[in-house]
């Protein structure tokens, strides 16, 4: 999970998820949407794989990249556990957690 939301810091490859969100495109591709080395899209396409937010597979001389959902699940379900109560990996909530103001009567 870690490696997950470390790979989301950065905005290229969050702009990388984005072109990959319209569906699975080429290595060329992506790096076709950045004014960067082809290098530098390469090493954030493999600290994408590597946080397991996409996946890739060689068609002959090309390699192909898209979303890896099932991924994105897990860490929607891992942020609403911070936010809201009583979800499956919840625990119990610690005495800074009702310090927050705005949503303590929702």
């Amino acid at each position: 999970m870690n490696a997950a939301f470390k790979a989301l810091a950065d905005p290229t490859r969050r702009e990388i998820l984005r072109v990959l969100r319209n569906g699975p495109r080429t290595s060329g591709e992506i790096a076709d949407q950045f004014p960067t080395a082809w290098a530098t899209v390469s090493r954030h396409l493999a600290q994408l794989r590597d946080a397991g937010l996409i996946i890739s597979e060689r068609q002959g001389q090309q390699i192909v990249y898209e979303l890896n959902t099932t991924v994105f699940d897990d860490l929607i379900e891992h942020m609403l556990d911070w936010v809201k109560p009583g979800t499956k990996t919840s625990t119990k909530p610690s005495a800074k957690s009702g310090k927050r103001g705005g949503n303590r009567h929702a």
